[in-house]
């Protein structure tokens, strides 16, 4: 019987010839929440271009999307199986519009399931509302001249809009002050509380457990030097804040 989640198992992946994940095993479930945390350097934004299919990662190992094998898969296959991402720094185009941009993407990624311009039209002004995102966005080019914490709300919209299966959120938070980043976690508890994305499986990439106050994780992993180390409930991220990552790495050091 296939299973239903996003399933990690030893991955391990090398860019330009140096091994950055070691044999990495994680689960995604369904309409849960899983948290990866770590210091920088320690393979957390790789292990998210690993699975969306970076062409210049040499990667091996097992990753499923309810039950289907999706490492084979070229980039653009593996979003229309459901997988989505969150960029860290999110490209600006100009002159291509925000409206435009979102219907060319749900477009593609459901080519079995188009919407005219009119039911796509109100679909975002539906899903703008209830992410309290001004409508003029729709006539900006995208990500040009945005402040950091637009570039991450239509990055919430866009998720909106693609409603996919299991989305990964790599340093969400990044640059964000206090009230973009409350803004951006309100945006995840609200999409997370509609139909389309209440069945969705989050793993949320973070250096910071900041944006863990806003979006509480079922599950928070730490990773360090390509590896998760360490693996346990919401009590991990305050930990780290607390401790710091060079405590959990002397004890993960001294049991090895």
């Amino acid at each position: 019987m296939p299973h239903h989640d996003l399933r990690i198992t030893n991955l391990r992946c090398r860019v330009a010839g140096k091994e950055i994940l070691k044999g990495i095993d994680l689960t995604v479930e369904p309409g849960r929440v899983a948290a990866l945390m770590g210091p920088n350097g320690s393979g957390k934004s790789t292990l998210a271009f690993s699975l969306t299919g970076h062409p210049q990662y040499d990667v091996e190992g097992s990753v499923s999307l309810d039950g289907e094998d999706i490492l084979a898969l070229a980039p653009d296959k593996r979003a229309r199986a459901g997988l989505f991402l969150s960029f860290q720094y999110p490209a600006a185009i100009p002159g291509v519009k925000v409206a435009n941009f979102l219907h060319a993407a749900r477009q593609a990624e459901r080519p079995n399931d188009p919407l005219p311009p009119a039911k796509f039209r109100a679909l975002l002004l539906e899903k703008m509302e209830q992410l309290g995102i001004d409508p003029s966005f729709m006539g900006r080019y995208l990500n040009d001249g945005f402040s950091g914490g637009e570039k991450k709300r239509l990055e919430m919209l866009q998720l909106a809009v693609l409603a996919p299966r299991y989305a990964i959120l790599d340093e969400t938070d990044s640059g964000l002050d206090i009230d973009a980043l409350k803004d951006v976690g309100n945006s995840i508890a609200s999409l997370r509380a509609s139909d389309e994305g209440r069945d969705t499986g989050f793993l949320i990439i973070t250096h910071y457990p900041r944006i863990l106050q806003y979006v509480v994780a079922d599950v928070v992993h730490i990773m360090i030097d390509g590896r998760i180390v360490k693996t346990g409930g919401p009590d991990l991220a305050h930990r780290v804040e607390r401790e710091g990552y060079d405590i959990i790495r002397e004890e993960t050091t001294a049991v090895v």
